[in-house]
């Protein structure tokens, strides 16, 4: 008997070990089988985007975010690290993606690659926790595998990916994936420091995008499915207490709704007091372009051609019947998800999910000029694809010995065919001028993209060419009459007379100026611009009544205090130019203009109560300093400072330094005068001028 229950115990011993076995061989397999799907996510994600580590920043808010933003451009430090929690950045308040930019410039300065290459590792790390995340919340692998990568992939998040001014995107998709991957923890086992965790990674979701102000209504969804934590109830005397869990939910998420609310509070805020905010767009045309909006993003996911970095609104062109047949399909869809919750839940959640994430950005609150922008799609996007992958294994599994081959082929040829497109919309962002030539030649009457390659081409210093688009856009811009364009049009207007006024021809640029002043009475650029075309023009007067009006509208303009200083000067007013020289160093302590003009003034002034030659050696050298010793006008200030010191073999040689820089670059006008200025101190004599000349 007693040789009987050994051998049973052995026997059952045996099985366990067995089983244990087995299932450490199984998730072994599984494990390799994750590592491969990651690998292969990694490998297509850096195929499509991996081209960015070559790309230049674009001049579509990248000035604004990294390279033209003292703030970030400093890299990281306490002071700076302190303002990007107390202060806005671009309008907005996102001092995690504030950081995360400071962080590159400390690490690449401003080489675009670095910059990229950071968007791009971001990407892939939110591309594998989805992954991870949905296969640990549903057990479907290759669910959850084709889900990654059509995120990954699909060409309507290139401009998340390859735009570094949407680092915001990228960052704040990291943080949602991991506040799913935590919720799903705290799911299956809450616990107040679980919770807690949520809560920390949301909150530093909306400090990277405020976007994420949806998420509370996601995790609702996941709640239904796939973690199932509503249970379904047929029976009457059931649905009480189904209710009684559902509510129980919805309190449960109660602290993450009041992050979301004080995140919308905030972003309104900001976006009402920032300076040059746009009026809003009559609601009927914001309500028609967001209904249709939905429709155009699904239309975009299923045929992802003709992208562009900006869409024009369509105002009151939306015909009422697109209208109406978008409103029909979504009501249709919303029914059939509602209806077949049962059965397929996730028609439900995935239809709610891309419903509910795209709200705060649909255009119903209309932030900007665009209809619609690409990067919109980026996490609701998840949505359409949780939907589809789940229909797709639905059908693959009650059809497999007929479909499934031909599934899985048509599965390979789309994620293929989506990367092909992914990689040659990459492809255009490679610079601005690709960018916006692109923009142009798959968009119509797009104003946006005529002024920014305007301003590309100007700055190169094609005028005739900038001239040309920035007169195309303010052409389009005319039949735009809603108050809601006049900053727009004016910005356009003062871009036309700027380069106008550059070519030589200061008349039809006046034209222009008056017509910015007129769509915006208190643009201070348009002032300041208009006051240096008459300044060159000998109108002193006239210079001087435009720069104060800028500076009323706009005190702390240091570019405008330093040009009032140069007309003052012209006038001989020089303790009021000095004044105004001395806000704008205070204004602008990076600035080496107003340095070299208040040295000037104090080196050669025939004033002896004026000069101070050693305050002319500091701001001087320093100014030098600031422009890296690239302009010879600095020099010359150098050199004279030196010479009122009696520092005369300092003068000759900084003097020297400054006409061999000016004859390299084609200065001649400097280069004569800098001739005229070595007599002097060869003879052992001081500069006595007032105006720095050039």
């Amino acid at each position: 008997m007693k040789e009987r229950q050994v051998s049973n115990r052995r026997k059952h011993s045996s099985a366990v070990s067995g089983l244990d076995s087995r299932v450490r061989v199984r998730r072994a397999k599984s494990r390799v089988t994750d590592l491969l799907v990651c690998v292969g996510l990694v490998a297509v994600t850096w195929a499509v985007f991996g081209q960015t580590l070559a790309h230049d920043f674009v001049n579509f808010d990248d000035h604004l975010y990294v390279y033209e933003n003292p703030l970030v451009i400093r890299g990281l430090s306490t002071e700076g690290i302190i303002g990007a929690f107390t202060h806005t950045h671009a309008r907005n308040w996102h001092p995690l993606t504030t950081i995360s930019h400071m962080l590159d410039c400390q690490l690449h300065g401003l080489k675009a690659g670095g910059h990229h290459l950071t968007n791009v590792i971001l990407h892939t790390i939110s591309v594998l926790l989805l992954f991870l995340v949905l296969k640990q919340m549903t057990g479907g692998l290759w669910q959850s595998a084709f889900v990654a990568a059509l995120f990954a992939i699909h060409p309507l998040h290139v401009e998340s990916v390859a735009w570094i001014a949407e680092r915001k995107d990228v960052l704040s998709a990291v943080f949602f994936m991991l506040t799913l991957a935590a919720y799903a923890r705290y799911a299956r086992a809450p616990s107040a420091p679980r919770y807690l965790l949520v809560a920390l990674l949301f909150a530093f979701g909306l400090m990277s995008k405020p976007m994420l102000v949806t998420l509370p209504f996601v995790l609702l969804l996941l709640d239904y499915w796939p973690l199932n934590r509503v249970a379904v109830r047929r029976t009457k005397s059931q649905v009480r207490g189904q209710w009684s869990v559902v509510n129980g939910l919805i309190i449960e998420k109660i602290p993450l709704l009041i992050f979301s609310a004080i995140s919308c509070v905030i972003t309104f805020v900001i976006q009402k007091r920032a300076t040059g905010a746009l009026p809003p767009l009559p609601l009927l045309w914001r309500a028609d372009n967001a209904f249709a909006s939905y429709i155009i993003y699904i239309w975009k996911t299923l045929w992802p051609t003709r992208l562009a970095v900006f869409y024009p609104h369509p105002n009151n062109m939306v015909p009422a019947w697109e209208v109406v047949i978008a409103i029909g399909l979504l009501l249709a869809m919303t029914g059939a998800a509602i209806v077949f919750r049962g059965k397929r839940p996730y028609l439900f959640t995935g239809w709610l999910w891309y419903l509910v994430m795209l709200v705060p950005v649909i255009g119903f609150v209309q932030v900007g000029e665009q209809g619609h922008a690409d990067r919109y799609t980026y996490l609701p996007h998840i949505g359409l694809f949780l939907l589809a992958a789940w229909s797709i294994a639905d059908v693959t599994a009650s059809h497999w010995s007929t479909l499934g081959i031909a599934i899985a082929t048509g599965v390979v040829i789309i994620i293929t065919g989506l990367a092909w497109a992914a990689f040659v919309q990459t492809s255009y962002w490679r610079n601005s001028e690709t960018l916006w030539t692109h923009a142009l030649a798959v968009t119509s009457e797009n104003d946006f993209a005529h002024n920014n390659l305007a301003y590309l081409l100007a700055d190169r210093g094609e005028l005739d060419d900038a001239i040309s688009h920035f007169a195309a856009a303010a052409r389009i811009r005319s039949s735009k009459t809603d108050r809601h364009y006049n900053v727009g049009s004016a910005f356009i207007e003062m871009n036309l007379a700027d380069a106008l006024a550059r070519k030589g021809e200061s008349d039809e640029a006046m034209v222009h100026y008056e017509q910015a002043i007129k769509l915006e009475p208190n643009y201070a650029d348009a002032y300041y611009n208009r006051g240096n075309v008459l300044f060159a023009k000998g109108r002193i007067e006239e210079a001087i009544a435009d720069w104060e009006k800028s500076l009323l509208i706009q005190p702390n303009h240091a570019d405008a205090h330093t040009c009032l200083g140069n007309a003052l000067l012209r006038q001989g007013s020089l303790k009021q130019a000095i004044a105004q020289y001395e806000t704008a160093l205070v204004l602008a302590p990076e600035d080496p203009h107003s340095r070299n003009n208040i040295a000037w003034v104090l080196a050669t002034s025939s004033d002896g109560s004026i000069r101070d030659g050693a305050k002319a050696i500091a701001f001087a050298e320093q100014a030098v300093a600031l422009s890296g010793g690239r302009e010879p006008q600095f020099r010359r200030t150098l050199a004279a400072a030196y010479a009122e010191n009696g520092r005369f073999s300092e003068a000759i040689a900084a003097a020297q330094q400054a006409a061999a820089i000016a004859n390299m670059q084609g200065k001649q006008r400097l280069t004569n005068n800098l001739a005229k200025d070595l007599m002097f101190y060869r003879a052992d004599r001081p500069l006595r001028e007032n105006s720095p000349g050039d």
